[in-house]
């Protein structure tokens, strides 16, 4: 418990930099706090009253504003009483109690994420990879929960605090590992994004000490010497080179950049160094105002103190890959120990912290190859603010105009064009604002958006197109059956039920594959009744299909559905003489167009392997040509019929007798000898558009034995039965069809 005198103390900490009336709200909120937690005691074991005088003390360290001061005193009181909040607007006013409920709602969120951010050894690597961008989504998530950003200092100095006391009374144990990790993944980086470097490295520094207590005090006995003292050398060693550069008549900013235990135990690990290789245990920054004087600066330097020639690099005359721009020279101090010298100009600097190469992204990222651009410079934007904050806090002239204008800044600073929702399971999912519970159930997987009937959100029903907010809690109540038995609802695509373009494509993916499943349902049971209705019903439908212009029976099915094609075709085709059979092996038809076609394999150039004067015949089916690879099937009382390889009818005998698959190949024919072949035409339906083509067929010396032709919504389909010689003349004939006016596509069936 804070004594008397500590409390006085500690007031006087709290309302430094502030204004007379601010003070006297902190002094009045901190003898309110010295009541209320009077006996209370936080879950980490520390007094109530000492922790949230330690979270003020941070808060204002780091020159906030009396609200936040206030918030950071009383945050922990809704925490250990929530019906404590009732009466606290009355007390501090409206603005501090919003900030307490901010703290309030990241405690929440904390509690509800607990687990999902351990990235340590024992999973895969995408799991790992898996746990980083959970984690990521996490940091974001921190940010976008904050409507006021001074939530998220009250939340980074309270993790300070509660730290501090873990590391004072020497508590190590399950729980303070799994503190060190929670705030080394998190909150540490988040600090460091921020650009609070005075939190960053003391977080770092307590977490690594829960985490590898044997590691951070074999670093710390390395070192030889306390923090303070290194700090202090490298003070010294600024103030010497302050003295040499005002007598050179140099203006500079020079100040320290210390290493601390766990940033040195990050090095050798990442680049596999001893202790005695470092060189940059201690550092400092020389700041200038252009490029000529950073050379003069590195002079000075040299001149001081003695170069180590091998670890000078120019990164102005050679930036790094992601525009990085400074001079880092190494030099040996007067102990005989390294001492790093950092020399850039203020640009140089301000890109290095605000631009691609802040340290948090090629630390964190790995590289300047990120993702994200819009929030990267709103982070950007923050860490200025918040730097300028502390530039201004010394500040005399309208001070209170400053702080006011501090403080709305930070209000407005929120990442507001994403939301962050959790899963039962304490997953977060990134979703546009606006997002309702049908984005976030097709943001989990299409299947559970398929079949999403209700929602419920922080345990409440709630309509499906209700706008969900950040940190709320959605679980998906789903139809029952087997996958694909239910679907989504076409009100789904009304404004209002979406707002993600992924999600109404996957909605409108589903509705058009169940409108083509109609359809062709729909055409199939048309061309049903007309089979039965002719009398037909064992005609083969591929057959048909091709008969009339149709890669695909389906194809066919869907035109009908559609109506864009007559059924009136189909009876016409089912009614000619050359209608398609069904698929049966003696059920081959010879070819008998005309005199000069061929019904003998001599005739025809068709050899069958082992054997001599055996009647062939080609399949009117298919219809194959030289050099088409064919296969030959011995029909019952017809001699062999020979199919092209592909054929479908013939992969349909063949499964039933395959032992009357006979070889067959292409021999010698007689001069005059031609073969039929079915031609298919597609085009736009225009007035002697059967000339043209027919022109082309006469120009080719092609004879033509058959036509038919459909025309439907402006389009020409076209069938032409045609005698070749060869599939030279066939391609030939093809291609100059195909450069008549209004045909689409010119193809053999």
């Amino acid at each position: 418990m804070v004594s008397i005198a500590a409390l006085g103390s500690a007031t006087t900490q709290l309302v430094q930099g502030l204004s007379p009336d601010d003070a006297a709200r902190v002094k009045a909120a901190l003898d309110y706090a010295g009541e209320a937690y009077e006996g209370k005691t936080c879950t980490s074991g520390q007094d109530a009253l000492d922790f949230s005088i330690g979270v003020a003390g941070t808060l204002a360290y780091l020159n906030t504003d009396a609200e936040t001061r206030i918030a950071g005193l009383l945050f922990e009181l809704t925490v250990l009483d929530p019906d404590a909040s009732a009466g606290l607007e009355a007390r501090v006013g409206k603005d501090a109690t919003d900030l307490v409920s901010g703290v309030r709602q990241l405690i929440r969120l904390r509690d509800m994420t607990v687990g999902q951010k351990d990235t340590g050894g024992g999973r895969s690597r995408g799991a790992s990879q898996r746990a980083v961008a959970q984690v990521e989504t996490l940091r974001k998530m921190l940010l976008a929960m904050a409507s006021d950003m001074r939530v998220v200092l009250v939340r980074l100095a309270s993790c300070v605090t509660t730290s501090r006391y873990f590391a004072d009374i020497k508590l190590f144990n399950d729980m303070t590992h799994a503190y060190g990790r929670e705030t080394l993944d998190l909150y540490a980086p988040l600090a460091n994004r921020l650009g609070i470097w005075q939190l960053k490295w003391e977080l770092e520094d307590l977490s690594f000490r829960f985490i590898e207590p044997d590691t951070y005090k074999r670093i710390a006995k390395m070192l030889e010497e306390k923090r303070m003292m290194r700090e202090g050398f490298v003070q010294s060693a600024i103030t010497r080179l302050q003295d040499e550069l005002a007598a050179a008549g140099i203006k500079a900013e020079v100040f320290g950049r210390p290493k601390h235990i766990y940033s040195i135990w990050n090095k050798m690990r990442g680049k596999d160094l001893d202790f005695s290789e470092l060189y940059d245990v201690r550092a400092f920054r020389v700041i200038v105002d252009d490029i000529k004087t950073c050379y003069t600066v590195l002079g000075v330097v040299h001149n001081i103190w003695t170069p180590i020639p091998k670890e000078f690099d120019d990164y102005i005359s050679r930036p790094k890959p992601n525009g990085y721009q400074s001079l880092h020279t190494v030099v040996m101090a007067e102990d005989g120990r390294p001492l790093e010298v950092q020399i850039r100009t203020q640009e140089m600097h301000n890109f290095a912290e605000y631009g691609v190469a802040a340290h948090w992204r090629y630390k964190e990222e790995g590289g300047s190859n990120f993702k994200g651009q819009k929030y990267d410079e709103k982070i950007a934007w923050l860490r200025q603010l918040l730097a300028w904050k502390t530039d201004v806090a010394d500040a005399v002239v309208e001070e209170e105009e400053i702080q006011r204008e501090w403080v709305e800044k930070l209000k407005s600073a929120t990442l507001d064009d994403r939301i962050f929702v959790l899963t039962p399971q304490a997953r977060v999912l990134e979703l546009p604002v606006g997002a309702t519970p049908i984005d976030f159930a097709y943001h989990l997987h299409s299947e559970v958006g398929h079949r999403c009937r209700g929602a419920r959100v922080d345990g409440v029903m709630v309509p499906l197109n209700t706008p969900l907010k950040n940190g709320q809690t959605c679980e998906i109540i789903t139809a029952k059956g087997a996958p694909g038995s239910a679907g989504p609802s076409r009100d789904w695509l009304s404004p209002g039920y979406t707002v993600s373009t992924r999600t109404r494509a996957k909605v409108r993916a589903w509705f058009h594959a169940i409108d083509q499943q109609e359809t062709l349902a729909n055409g199939r049971a048309q061309v049903e009744k007309t089979l039965q209705r002719e009398g037909k019903t064992a005609v083969n439908l591929e057959a048909l299909a091709q008969k009339l212009g149709f890669n695909k029976v389906d194809e066919m099915f869907v035109s009908i559905g559609k109506d864009e094609f007559s059924l009136r075709n189909v009876e016409n085709a089912l009614k000619d003489t050359g209608a398609p059979p069904a698929a049966q092996e003696d059920a081959v038809v010879l070819n008998k167009s005309r005199a000069s076609s061929v019904e003998q394999g001599a005739k025809s150039g068709v050899l069958v392997v082992g054997t001599d004067g055996l009647m062939t015949a080609l399949a009117r089916c298919c219809k194959p040509a030289p050099p088409d690879g064919i296969v030959g099937f011995v029909t019952r009382g017809k001699g062999v019929s020979i199919h092209r390889a592909n054929c479908k009818n013939f992969a349909e005998m063949r499964n039933k007798a395959p032992e009357r698959v006979i070889h067959t190949e292409w021999g010698r024919a007689e001069q005059d000898t031609v073969y039929p072949v079915d031609l298919f035409i597609l085009a736009g339906d225009r007035q002697g558009l059967l000339r043209d083509i027919s022109e082309v067929f006469s120009r080719e010396k092609i004879n033509v034995i058959g036509v038919n032709t459909q025309s439907a919504k402006g389009q020409a389909r076209m069938t032409f039965t045609a005698e070749i010689g060869s599939t030279g003349q066939l391609q030939k004939a093809l291609a100059a069809i195909g450069e008549v006016n209004g045909v689409v596509e010119a193809r053999r069936q």
